[in-house]
């Protein structure tokens, strides 16, 4: 069947938000709310294993045996304190964004840019907040583009996050498509399951926090998407030789 839609992760994929945004988010609120909390580069590869922020929040505070709380404290209700916590890191990621300091990665725009001008319909599926999803698009592509997906199904719209299928199968839903009918461009195992589980063909684009992950199923991976200047390398998938990822190389997949 004729490739008819992409569905597009966001963070990791689209931009490398996740080291120099969302970590940075969080520790901005950690010390807005008083916390003596850092989060590394190496800590926060680890808290990535949780999917959404604030349940990454609750596993940090679960797993890591914090004791320190600052001025306030979520031992009386820690889902309660995570969304407070959640809501100020939010504020900071859009800052981050809006500031132009999380660029795209190699070949994102051209892609989206191939596929809208092929009159192939866009979508994202996400575990990112929709309002994060929004600003970046805005940022980095163009003011209007948010409307170029005609689906964005983001953050806490589903019951159970990746790796858990539901954003994706949601998404379908609203495209009324058939998993045949779309390929899913993501960058963690995580995302990789969610998608296979709804029985997406999937486009692994590595980065420096999943370059280590399982890719086992996915139909292609890559270490970037790539530009005609900006060659990507092919880590795996049954393909003809290619430079760069096109709309033609995921047609053939």
């Amino acid at each position: 069947m004729a490739l008819k839609a992409l569905i597009f992760d966001v963070d990791g994929t689209l931009a490398d938000t996740e080291r120099d945004g969302h970590r940075i988010a969080f520790n901005r609120a950690f010390a807005d709310f008083g916390l003596d909390w850092n989060w590394s580069i190496d800590l926060y590869h680890d808290l990535l294993e949780v999917a959404g922020g604030k349940e990454r929040i609750q596993h940090y505070v679960k797993t890591y045996d914090v004791k320190t709380f600052g001025a306030k404290s979520p031992e009386t209700d820690l889902k309660a304190f995570a969304a407070q916590l959640h809501a100020a890191k939010t504020g900071h990621y859009q800052t981050l964004v809006k500031e132009g300091l999380i660029p795209l990665r190699p070949g994102v725009q051209r892609l989206i840019q191939e596929a809208k001008d092929a009159g192939l319909r866009l979508a994202i599926a996400t575990t990112s907040q929709f309002e994060n999803v929004i600003a970046l698009l805005e940022t980095t592509l163009a003011p209007d583009s948010p409307n170029w997906f005609e689906v964005i199904a983001a953050g806490d719209i589903v019951p159970q996050k990746k790796p858990a299928p539901d954003i994706y199968l949601y998404a379908l839903e609203q495209l009324n498509l058939e998993p045949e009918d779309c390929i899913a461009i993501e960058d963690s195992y995580p995302g990789l399951q969610a998608a296979l589980q709804a029985n997406l063909k999937t486009v692994i684009t590595m980065n420096d926090y999943t370059c280590r992950h399982d890719f086992s199923g996915a139909a292609l991976v890559v270490d970037q998407l790539g530009e005609p200047d900006q060659p990507c390398s092919l880590i795996s998938g049954s393909v003809d030789k290619f430079s760069y990822l096109s709309l033609k190389t995921l047609q053939a997949i």
